[in-house]
């Protein structure tokens, strides 16, 4: 598995004083997405909906709302 691509522009573009370090989007060679975020398991486990859960080996982290934003042009509709 590799990455492709990213999804949306990068880091700099998005205010990044440093353009490496922040939340970001990547599309893999397999067609699964990749996601850098905050880790947020711990904090947010428990306030998952009824009908939602983790595996053991899953992580729920959080990506800030301007990284999706300007990602969604270059999500593919299917």
């Amino acid at each position: 598995m590799k990455i492709v691509r990213r999804i949306g522009v990068p880091p700099s573009a998005r205010g990044s004083a440093s353009g490496a370090n922040c939340p970001d989007v990547f599309e893999l060679s397999d067609g699964n997405f990749a996601v850098i975020g905050a880790e947020a398991t711990e904090a947010l486990e428990r306030e998952l909906p009824a009908d939602a859960s983790r595996a053991e080996y899953e992580r729920i982290v959080i990506v800030s709302r301007e990284t999706l934003i300007r990602a969604k042009a270059d999500i593919p509709d299917a």
